[in-house]
């Protein structure tokens, strides 16, 4: 099970990174574990400057826009 975080403030752009993750690992049938992170101070220990972030099993894939489908699946 990969360990999948995302970096913001809730903002719409977090939620929606959250959400097309989430719609990506059900499609492919993979069981995930997502957590939304908006502690800014925990955001900025990743070393993430724009939001949303996404951290997956501790490393840091993304930062700054919406991930496009394709780039998820990649991660997945």
């Amino acid at each position: 099970m990969k360990n999948i975080k995302v970096l913001g403030s809730g903002c719409r752009n977090c939620e929606t990174t959250a959400r097309l993750i989430q719609e990506a690992a059900a499609a492919k049938g993979l069981s995930i574990e997502l957590e939304k992170v908006t502690d800014m101070a925990a955001i900025l220990g990743y070393g993430v400057m724009s939001t949303p972030g996404v951290v997956i099993d501790g490393q840091v894939v993304h930062a700054g826009g919406v991930p496009d489908r394709k780039t998820i699946d990649g991660w997945l």
